[in-house]
């Protein structure tokens, strides 16, 4: 055989494997805040390769809340985003809300917590009565806040708020201008401790532990896109899988890929965040009994109910109107342990 004729079936075969792949799916992702390693997953599924594995040619965005992440997917101009699902079911409870539901729950746990002082007299949930609370504005812990409080006999009217801008909320508490904040555990505890608080004066109050039923994270999907792409929202949902199970297996190597694209990120801190996050939020109980990524459905209408104490729905949406597990993988698949 010429080296011409090697030449030409070298070309043909380049052209015919250029015939059989599938052309990829661009696709954007909104997550609702700057990027930590709570996010972890995603990046490891794009680093590692699973993404384009899938056929999809994944970009992220950020933005300012779940409020515009959702609306950039209701939009069209994301066809995902990364958003507190319990903001995706307030938005279902007003009037005209775009069909946009949730296909893959990340945190099976909301990271929700009061995060005090002990210094301050708080051990426990209750200690918070007759104390100083202090929140951010945009903060979504504190809207189950109220809910929370009634369902554990604590008067809300006796707890002192003291409302702040999420730049502050720990600096503030580190100085003990208040006994104790509002915000996610993973977040709030972790700085804390890197303002050099210690571990043993902080009480870590997971909303969790004290009857709130509340789910965290999840992906969302513009409606079109998911009625017209159904198997790319699918080949999305395998690929962050995968980037969970590589990033349970190798946090460290995980919170690498994160830090290098945060501006100033620090290692030791992202790790611990990793860390926290994949101990309260992600491997529960119900995600190693069950699988990642889906719901409850008692328990998600136990959630709503919750919500619905202090939020007042147009239209109170049903756990079917806001989660759609058509998009899962069988349970199997799902397992982590």
């Amino acid at each position: 055989m010429t080296l011409a004729s090697t030449g030409l079936i070298t070309a043909h075969a380049a052209e015919q494997a250029a015939e059989d792949k599938k052309p990829q799916t661009s696709v954007q992702l909104s997550f609702d805040r700057p990027l930590d390693a709570s996010m972890a997953p995603f990046v490891a599924a794009s680093s590692g390769g699973l993404f384009s594995a899938e056929d999809l040619a994944v970009s992220f965005n950020f933005a300012s809340a779940s409020p515009e992440a959702i609306a950039r997917v209701a939009s069209g101009s994301s066809e995902f985003a990364l958003v507190d699902i319990n903001e995706l079911i307030r938005f279902h409870g007003k009037a005209d809300a775009p069909p946009i539901k949730a296909v893959f729950v990340l945190f099976n746990q909301a990271p929700y917590a009061i995060v005090a002082r002990k210094s301050r007299g708080i051990r426990t949930l209750a200690d918070v009565e007759g104390k100083t609370l202090g929140t951010a504005e945009t903060d979504l812990s504190f809207h189950l806040w109220p809910a929370l409080a009634r369902q554990n006999g604590i008067r809300p009217a006796n707890v002192k708020v003291y409302r702040m801008s999420a730049a502050v909320r720990e600096p503030i508490l580190s100085a003990g201008q208040v006994d104790a904040v509002a915000g996610f555990s993973y977040l709030s505890a972790v700085n804390l401790r890197d303002r050099g608080v210690p571990a043993t004066d902080l009480a870590v109050l997971r909303y969790a532990d004290y009857g709130c039923d509340a789910y965290g994270f999840a992906i969302i999907v513009n409606p079109a896109f998911a009625a017209t792409r159904p198997d790319a929202v699918k080949a999305f949902v395998r690929a962050v899988i995968g980037g969970i199970h590589l990033t349970i297996n190798e946090p460290e190597r995980a919170v690498d890929e994160v830090v290098a694209r945060m501006d100033g990120g620090q290692r030791d801190l992202e790790l611990e965040r990793l860390r926290t996050v994949i101990a309260d939020n992600i491997l529960t109980t119900e995600v190693k009994r069950n699988g990642i990524g889906g719901i409850d459905a008692a328990r998600f209408e136990r959630a709503i109910d919750q919500i619905g104490e202090d939020f007042k729905f147009r239209r109170r949406p049903s756990a079917a109107d806001v989660f759609d597990d058509s998009f899962l993988p069988p349970a199997r698949i799902r397992l982590i342990n």
